[in-house]
């Protein structure tokens, strides 16, 4: 589908080199079951509580790039970007939680599932340890792809019944009111792609592959139910 969106040129770069990364979440089971209603509830809470936990770590990586960046719009950008994690989408998780039975008390005593470790300590280190535009790219594939992933499920399903077990989803995912927000990533990316040397362009877009991948094997964690080998 066409990209709601405009992609500045890095942008496009980035997509282009991590294409198979990017695309393998469009075909994952638990997509596909998800978007046609038959995704068993437990396997969707489950990977609730997992999101909820991993947002706290995109908002503690949206807060450090704060930090590092010099520009005001870019700061507040970013801080606001930090709130949104943990506000908007929250009540997401509050009112699935309802449903299917937890609360913030749930989410604070549930521990990360390996792959959604992993995914937190690559974001965080990247934003401390990487340059800026580094940063961004560690962070960008995540709202990216859910954002052109609910507007591709909307596009295929014509609509969203009102009675669909996960409308809520679907509904906040595929709302064109993101795609401003994209917009504003995607040109912060760019700004600072521009500033960047060859070297730091390239490891800026393994970055990027490596955030599709972890999009990827989020999926999958919720979908075979992931935990950490007996202690």
């Amino acid at each position: 589908m066409q990209s709601p969106f405009p992609i500045p040129t890095f942008a496009l770069e980035c997509k282009t080199f991590a294409k198979d990364s990017f695309g393998a979440s469009f075909t994952h089971p638990f997509v596909l079951a998800l978007a046609k209603g038959t995704l068993d509830p437990k396997v969707f809470r489950f990977y609730q509580i997992q999101d909820a936990k991993y947002l706290e770590s995109f908002s503690d990586a949206c807060a450090i790039l704060s930090t590092k960046v010099s520009d005001p719009d870019d700061k507040l950008w970013l801080i606001d970007a930090a709130r949104m994690a943990l506000v908007v989408e929250g009540q997401l998780h509050i009112g699935y939680g309802k449903t299917l039975g937890y609360d913030a008390n749930t989410i604070a005593n549930t521990e990360p599932t390996p792959n959604n470790w992993a995914y937190q300590n690559h974001m965080v280190a990247t934003v401390m340890k990487g340059s800026v535009l580094e940063g961004f790219c560690a962070i960008a594939p995540c709202p990216w792809l859910y954002i052109e992933l609910g507007q591709h499920l909307l596009q295929e399903m014509g609509s969203i019944p009102q009675d669909h077990p996960y409308a809520s989803w679907l509904n906040m995912y595929s709302d064109p009111g993101f795609n401003e927000y994209m917009t504003h990533l995607l040109a912060r990316v760019q700004k600072y792609a521009d500033l960047a040397d060859e070297t730091s362009k390239a490891r800026a877009k393994m970055v990027f592959q490596q955030s599709c991948n972890y999009e990827w094997m989020f999926w999958e964690q919720a979908w075979t139910n992931q935990n950490w080998p007996s202690r």
